[in-house]
């Protein structure tokens, strides 16, 4: 049997386990290294699982993932994300539609906390669908909003997606979270749009809610400027060159502890929980990021990587007829799987072909991490979309899918952006390093 032809198989059986339910990280581990034992010898898997272990534990660039979480979690417990949504909210809530629209920018400003898609959607879930269904929002609209805005927390920094990325593929993880900015608000503005298109066609979809008075507005707007303070301090930290992703991520966690002391909001207690969490998820990331350097030497011994780029380069479909083409398999393959599985499932097979094409691996970077956005609210799995329902329980879950259609679509119009203006993900990151 041929090496690629052992790849092969490698893959199909690690997608048999993978629709057994096996873990993502124990179905790559076990057919990585079953699969380097095959092609080359268990000294060399046993030395490899050794060799990599030890160098992910050790790798600084990694303690962005426990401390950006960390903050998160604190930023949930002492209510910065209902702070910034109320001030959103007093500002354009009377407008038609303003409901939504700050729900949109609730879930944004909670994504450069937490850098969490499902953490996005969960905790805005909460707090803003009560409100929408009290002003007689349609359901529709309100929960595709929560659902869709949700996924914004992969794409603006601080990204969980982004460090794995960066991790797997040996970039910058400070020039990724500064390619994610503009792209982030891009896609922001355009949810808001598509929201006040739905309206203005459908005034009953989105009603307008009570007026606001001045004083109330600068209330809000103070009590969300904690929150908007770290958020300056840590993305501004990294694109002043004041600090590295690693440290921004230090300074973040600690402001927003101390804050939550200062304010009585966070107690010893709740602070071990947030800790607890975020220690909890954090070995989850390690183990699938062990994991995949467990099967990327068995894509390279296998030959998968090369074996593929001859095939597309055989279908003579250019530079960026390739890229779209990638970017097709991820969107079919965010249907069915996890946007964190498909990262270090795929990554070893197409960044290779993207890095011969000459491609510029942190705009595919963006490309690839908003592509995978959109599998958080595609059927049939639609990560955000069950969210939504465990917090929504009497809304149907077709009409949580159907809710979210416009803004799927408004993600589609994005990466088209993205290809055709590749400069609104490298401006940032190019202004920074030079």
């Amino acid at each position: 049997m041929s090496a690629s032809l052992i790849g092969f198989v490698g893959i199909l059986i690690m997608f048999g386990l993978l629709v057994l339910r096996v873990p993502v990280a124990f179905a790559m581990f076990s057919v990585g290294f079953v699969g380097i034992t095959v092609l080359d010898s268990s000294r060399s898997a046993f030395s490899l699982l050794a060799s990599e272990t030890f160098t992910l534990a050790s790798s600084p660039e990694l303690v962005v993932i426990p401390l950006f979480i960390l903050m998160g979690n604190v930023a949930s417990i002492t209510g910065m994300s209902q702070k910034l949504y109320d001030a959103a909210y007093a500002i354009i809530g009377q407008l038609r539609g303003g409901l939504a629209s700050a729900t949109v920018i609730g879930c944004g400003g909670f994504a450069a906390l937490s850098g969490s898609s499902v953490a996005s959607a969960l905790t805005m879930g909460k707090v803003a669908l009560g409100q929408m269904d009290r002003f007689k929002y349609n359901t529709r609209l309100s929960t595709g909003v929560v659902a869709a805005g949700g996924t914004l927390g992969i794409l603006i920094p601080p990204s969980t997606g982004f460090v794995i990325y960066a991790i797997l593929t040996e970039q910058s993880i400070g020039r990724l979270f500064l390619a994610g900015v503009l792209p982030g608000i891009m896609l922001l503005m355009l949810f808001i749009f598509v929201i006040m298109v739905i309206c203005w066609f459908r005034p009953e979809y989105g009603p307008a809610g009570p007026a606001t008075s001045w004083r109330n507005k600068g209330k809000a707007l103070l009590g969300a400027g904690p929150i908007v303070a770290v958020i300056l301090l840590t993305i501004g930290g990294i694109y002043g060159g004041l600090f590295s992703p690693v440290e921004a991520a230090a300074v973040g966690a600690g402001v927003v502890i101390l804050a939550g002391f200062f304010t009585r909001a966070l107690s010893l207690k709740t602070l071990w929980h947030a800790s607890r969490d975020a220690v909890v998820t954090t070995a989850t990331v390690m183990l699938i990021l062990i994991a995949a350097h467990m099967i990327n030497p068995f894509m390279a011994l296998s030959h998968i990587p090369s074996a593929v780029g001859e095939l597309l380069s055989g279908l003579g479909l250019g530079v960026i007829g390739t890229l779209i083409l990638i970017l097709v398999i991820y969107l079919v393959l965010g249907c069915f799987l996890e946007g964190f599985a498909m990262l270090v499932l795929t990554l070893p097979i197409f960044f290779p072909i993207i890095m011969s094409l000459g491609i510029d691996p942190i705009w595919f970077g963006v490309l690839t991490v908003l592509t995978l956005e959109m599998g958080l609210i595609s059927p049939p799995v639609g990560i955000n979309v069950f969210i939504v329902k465990s917090v929504a329980p009497n809304v149907d879950l077709g009409d949580i899918f159907r809710g979210v259609l416009p803004f799927w679509l408004m993600m589609i119009l994005a990466v088209a952006l993205l290809i055709a203006f590749p400069q609104i993900v490298l401006f940032l990151p190019n202004t920074m390093f030079g």
